[in-house]
Formats: C-alpha cells, structure tokens, sequence
C-alpha cells in the first residue's frame, strides 16, 4: 500500500469537500485549456472556419474529460489509479498539422483513430520492457517534459512582439511577474486554503492586472463569441480519411507521447507514495491503455489527439492536491462544456502572460521531479553519459533552430522535437550501455584489518554499474560487513572468503562462502554483562546482519559454511 507523502494535503484517497473540490478542478481545467491552442492554430493553418475551431476544441474537450476519468479508475483493465489529466499533446502536433495540410480534417481524425490503436497495443505489452525504462531514462523523460514547454511558457510570459519579434511589452511583463509572484507566494508562505489555491488565486490577480493594463482585445473577444450556446461536439464532423504514407508519422507521434505518458505516470507514483522504490509497469501500462482511450475517444469524436499532461501533475505537486475525485470533477466540468462552445471561448481568452506565469509555475515542479527520479538511484560513467548526452542533444533542437535541417527523412520526425529526439536517445544509450555490465560480481578476500572499505568500495562500484538505490548498497556493505567480524571471531583472520552478489531490478542477493564453523541465528541482542567473551559479540554481529538483511539463510556445503543475505530493491 502507497504511503501518503506528509507534504501532501489532499492524497489519492482523500475527499476534499465539494466546494474545494470544484475550484481545485477548476484550476487544473485552466491549465488544460491551454492544450486547446493547438485545434485553433491547425484549423488557422488551412484556413477553416471559427465554426471549424470551436467543434475541434469541444470534441478535444470531450475527449479530455472522459480521458481523465478513466485514468482514474483503480479497477479494471485501463486507469493509473491517479490525477493524471488528459490534454491536446504536443507530441501530436507535428503530424497533425501534415495529416491536415494534406487531407484536411478528415485525414486528422482518422489517423489520430490509428495511432490510439497503436498505443492500446504498446500498453499491452509495456511491462514486459521495464529493462528499457530505468530510472535515469524515466527521469530525462520527465525533466525534458517540463524543460521543452520552457519555450512556450516563456513566449507567453514576455509576451514578445514588434517587427523583429524580440520586443517585450512592459504591462504584459509586469501582469506575468506579479501573477507568477503571487503563486510562489502563497505556495511558500501561504497555508491553508490559500497554498491550495494558490495557482487559481494568482489567475485571478492575472485576469485583473490584464484588463488594468488593457490586454484584452475587446474585439477579437467580441468576434470569438459569436457561436451558438449549445452544441453537440459531433455536429458538422466531417468523417475519417487515411493516408498510409502518414502512419509513420503518427506512430513516431504516439511512440512520444506513450513515453511521456510513462514518465507522467511514474511521477504521479512517486508523488503518492513516500515509500516509491521503483515504476510499477503494470500500473504504468493500465494508464497507457487509458491515455489510448482518450486518443480513441478523441479520433472518433473528432479531436485532437489526447496525452497525459505534464504541467497539471506539477500543478498537483505544487499545491499538494492529488486526490483521485477532483479528476472525475475535471472530467465532468469538460464534457459539460464540450456541449456549450461560449464556455470553451471563455477559457481560451486567457491573457498570454498568465498563461505563461501559470505554466512557469506548474514547470518548476516538473523539472524538479525529472532530477529527483534520475537521482533516486546510483550514478556511474554509464547512466551519467545516458542522462547528460539525451539532454544535451534534444536541447540542441530548440537551442540551435535548423542544426539537423539536413537529417534523412526518415528521420525527421525524430528530431524535429526535442522530447522525440531525448527519448529515444536516451533509451538507445542505455540499451548501449548496458553491453558488458555483469549482474553478479565476486570478491575474493582475507577478512582482516581493511576488509571493510574493499567491501564498501566493491559494493558501491557495483551498485554505481546496476543503477541501484544508495540505500540497498548501504545496508549490504553494512550487513556483509558485520558477517565478516563474525566469521573472523569464529574462525580467525586466515579464512579465506568468497563474495558473490547478484543484481536485478527487485532483488540484490549475497552469497558469503568460506571454510569452517558456521555462525548461529541470533534473535536478540545478548545482555550488556555478556559482552565478555567472543561468543556474545558474534551474536551481536549476527543480529545486526539479520536487521540489515530482509532475509538471512545459513547453510552447509560439505566443508564449506554459506551465508545467503537478501536485499529487496
């Protein structure tokens, strides 16, 4: 059972009162909406109608909502369990705005309808690909997810324009630093309701300072909200085309947004356990068949295609709010909007320097999250070229715009984006790196003055090479350790040992081997006037090991006596 984390105010299992509930999904929804940007700018780009764009953006909101109920769901065959909302994924963009270019919407509703299937079958087998997703590949995943968003939040937060484009308006940049200030304020020094709400309250200060400052524009507002109250979100779909020269395309597209999906969910583990060791795939991948759902639900509806969102799950983090029923609240508000598009317009108005603020925000928490997982186990040479090398070439793609403009074709979809280009670098160094790390080593030694720090040394290269936790090690080094000081009391410094441990993502087994007298269990520590002879100190030494050890077996081998230490990881 997951442990609830103590910085968290409202856990997975807990139910806020309805009130809060509300206003906390409300605020997620205002960073969803952000995603509903990209169903405006396709239909822009082929020149489609308002009535085109409000109809995208109710069947992606329709799409959102049912997605994130289901990935909330605890039981059955799709669902994390977790607040892990569903928006308009960037991963999508590029072979949205192709498939639109070339065959209109039809061609994008029908090959979103494709690559969903694709990801239903990926989250079938995804638990079995663990091997591929340790944690210092699932925290780069992670840590680019928020670092490629950098770019957009930024452009909104400065809000850049004039004829070069580099122009920075003073009441745009004053509106996104005192909405992005009043956040980090209540978030640090706030308590209670206001660091819960402390996002949708700075929203507020936003949307005030914007018209204060005049960065609406009223007439375009008054343009936007010329559609009808209520609509269905099917009404005018244009039906489902496909092209087969755009599958590859969309599977590069759902291939990223699968494994942004399982960093996404591996953080939203982590978040809600205090004890989080490792990702559970199994869980991972019921989540990956529900974003799929959301993908499908949005190909039929006509929408865009659906992602686990990055920045709502910093937006958990940072007002510690995770708890399961404000996602069926999220889902419920979207698709009752889905049928009104006035609703939808009003939420897109948002004023582009609190947006940036509100993602800046959310942002900080996620990058924040990527290092904490990369971290969470030992680093050596190896996992450090992984980590260091995936982040430095997919930054080169928005750092030096065009720098792989001469790729093949073939490859251009993955580094066109620098999640893409991050991802799959990183899952290739680490299946390259992995060529020639034994998961069992041995060490021959003479237990005397010094075994401790070749033991301790021996322990910590090793686990540096498996990618295991510092405290795993820890404890063996410390158990094998005090096995020592027992065999040598027993036997005398001359007794030659032979170490063997053996790694893998669960276990961490021991095996000590030497001739001569095997030591006893000890259940409890002798008394402190029994600490006058040998026998009572190879107790006490025993003990220890048996704390140290989940399990300690004794054995015979003929001459030989076996130690088996067992260490779950």
């Amino acid at each position: 059972m997951a442990q609830k984390p103590a910085n968290l105010v409202y856990g997975l299992e807990d139910r806020p009162p309805a009130v809060i509930t509300f206003f906390l999904a409300l605020q997620h929804i205002s960073v969803i909406c952000i995603g509903f940007l990209f169903p405006v700018i396709i239909v822009r780009e082929i020149g489609g109608s308002m009535h085109d764009a409000v109809r995208f953006v109710s069947a992606s909101m329709l799409a959102g909502g049912i997605g994130v109920i289901v990935q909330s769901l605890r039981k059955g065959p799709a669902g994390s369990g977790f607040l892990c909302p569903e928006v308009c994924g960037p991963s999508y963009l590029s072979a949205t705005m192709l498939a639109a270019k070339t065959g209109g919407l039809s061609l994008v509703f029908g090959m979103t309808l494709a690559a969903s299937i694709f990801e239903g079958i990926l989250s079938r087998v995804m638990r079995h690909l663990r091997a591929l997703f340790p944690a210092e590949v699932t925290g780069v995943i992670v840590m680019m997810v928020g670092l490629t968003v950098i770019k957009v939040a930024c452009k909104n937060f400065f809000v850049m324009g004039g004829d070069s484009g580099s122009v920075v308006s003073l009441p745009a940049l004053c509106t996104g630093l005192l909405t992005l200030a009043t956040m980090i304020t209540l978030n640090v020094w706030g308590k209670g309701k206001a660091k819960l709400f402390c996002a949708l309250i700075g929203m507020v200060v936003g949307y005030f300072l914007a018209a204060l400052f005049g960065l609406f524009d009223l007439e375009k507002m008054a343009a936007d909200f010329v559609v009808p109250w209520f609509s269905l979100p099917l009404t005018g779909h244009p039906g489902w085309s496909f092209d087969i020269a755009l599958l590859a395309p969309f599977l590069v597209a759902v291939l990223c947004s699968t494994l942004k999906t399982v960093g996404d969910l591996t953080t939203c583990q982590r978040i809600n356990d205090a004890k989080w060791k490792r990702p559970d795939m199994g869980n991972v991948s019921r989540g990956i068949l529900a974003d799929g759902i959301s993908a499908l639900v949005a190909g039929l509806a006509g929408g865009f295609g659906q992602s686990t969102s990055s920045s709502n799950i910093g937006l958990s983090i940072g007002t510690g709010a995770t708890s399961r029923i404000i996602a069926v609240w999220i889902g419920g508000v979207l698709i009752v909007l889905s049928f009104f598009p006035k609703a939808s317009v009003v939420f897109a108005l948002m004023p582009s320097p609190v947006l940036g603020a509100t993602l800046l925000f959310a942002l900080s928490f996620m990058v924040v999250a990527g290092i904490q997982i990369i971290m969470s186990r030992m680093m050596d040479g190896r996992k450090t070229f992984v980590v260091g090398l995936s982040i430095i070439f997919g930054l080169s793609i928005d750092i030096v715009p065009g720098i792989y403009s001469q790729a093949p074709a073939w490859l251009a979809p993955e580094v066109s984006s620098s999640l893409a280009a991050s991802t799959i670098l990183a899952l290739i160094l680490n299946l390259l790196f992995r060529i020639g790390i034994a998961q069992s080593a041995t060490l021959k030694l003479e237990p005397g003055a010094g075994f401790t720090d070749e033991v301790f040394n021996f322990m910590e290269k090793q686990g540096g090479f498996w990618g295991a936790r510092h405290e795993v090690i820890h404890k063996a080094a410390s158990a094998i350790c005090e096995a020592l000081e027992a065999i040598i009391m027993l036997n005398g410094n001359a007794v030659p040992v032979t170490m063997k441990a053996r790694f893998d993502e669960f276990n961490l087994d021991v095996g000590i081997s030497y001739p001569g007298v095997s030591p006893a269990r000890a259940e409890s520590l002798p008394a402190i006037d029994d600490l006058t002879d040998e026998k009572s100190f190879v107790k006490m030494s025993m003990f220890m090991v048996q704390k140290y050890a989940d399990r300690c077996v004794i054995e015979r081998q003929g001459e030989n006596s076996i130690l088996r230490l067992h260490f779950d990881h």
